[in-house]
Order: structure tokens, then C-alpha cells, then sequence
């Protein structure tokens, strides 16, 4: 019985392990939910995620007073609390590590708040870099 121990426990663990880099035909089906609202279409979402984040719904980014989390860079400054920021507006009103996982809901749900008060120039890289010529962002399969 001892030597079926490893396994079943692999079975138990494997579920909770998940693939935090995420690629660009892997995104449209991910993003349909954020589709054109506020007229941003997923070949911008597409370009500015990987932009700011590379697709990885795990990175975390210091920037100067403030700390950006998961897939799309939310800082913690207004849209989520961290122990780093317990002061922070929370506008979101949940945790930023809730935007380091795969589940997109809630990264979704406070972007969408973003861009009701902000505006996509929120992030920066769309402007620079994903404001025209998008074609190159849209998934190709054969």
C-alpha cells in the first residue's frame, strides 16, 4: 500500500498545480467576456497583455509606489489590497493575489472597472504598441 502513496498524492496535487503562461490562441477564448467593451477588441487585449505581463498570469511587477499583479498588471495602488498597500482604495474590492491565478473572472470583472473609470490609456502599452496593425495578434491555426 506504502508505494501507492507518491501517486496519490499526485493525483491529489496535480489539480491544484496550475500553467500560469498563457499564449495568444489561448487568449481569445479567455477574453470573449472583455470582447469590445469600451470598443477594445481582443486583438488589443491581446498585444497589451503581452506587452505588460507576456502573457503570464503569475507576474508581479515593483513599480516605483506601487505593486501591478497577474495577466494585466493591476496595481494595488487603487484596484486591489495587499499587505504591501492596506491603505489602498480597493475599488476592485479583493486581493491581488486573486489575479495571479488562471481563473480570469475577477481579473475580468475589475478590468472592466478600470476601464469604466480610466480608460484603456490606463494601460500604457496599448497607446505605444497595440493601437494599430493588430492583425499579427490574431491567432493562425491550420
Amino acid at each position: 500500500m506504502m508505494s501507492y502513496l507518491p501517486l496519490l498524492l499526485v493525483g491529489i496535487l496535480f489539480p491544484v498545480i496550475q500553467a500560469s503562461q498563457l499564449t495568444k490562441c489561448e487568449l481569445p477564448q479567455k477574453l470573449k467576456d472583455i470582447d469590445g467593451y469600451r470598443n477594445v477588441t481582443l486583438p488589443e487585449w491581446i498585444c497589451t497583455t503581452f506587452h505588460i505581463s507576456g502573457f503570464d498570469t503569475q507576474t508581479i511587477v515593483n513599480n516605483n509606489d506601487s505593486i501591478e499583479y497577474g495577466l494585466f498588471q493591476i496595481s494595488n495602488k487603487c484596484w486591489c489590497r495587499d499587505d504591501q498597500n492596506p491603505l489602498s482604495k480597493n475599488i476592485c474590492n479583493t486581493t491581488c493575489n486573486k489575479f495571479l491565478d488562471d481563473d480570469l473572472t475577477d481579473d475580468i470583472m475589475c478590468v472592466k472597472k478600470i476601464l469604466d473609470i480610466e480608460g484603456i490609456g490606463y494601460w500604457s502599452a496599448h497607446k505605444a504598441l497595440c493601437s494599430d496593425k493588430l492583425e499579427q495578434w490574431l491567432c493562425k491555426t491550420s
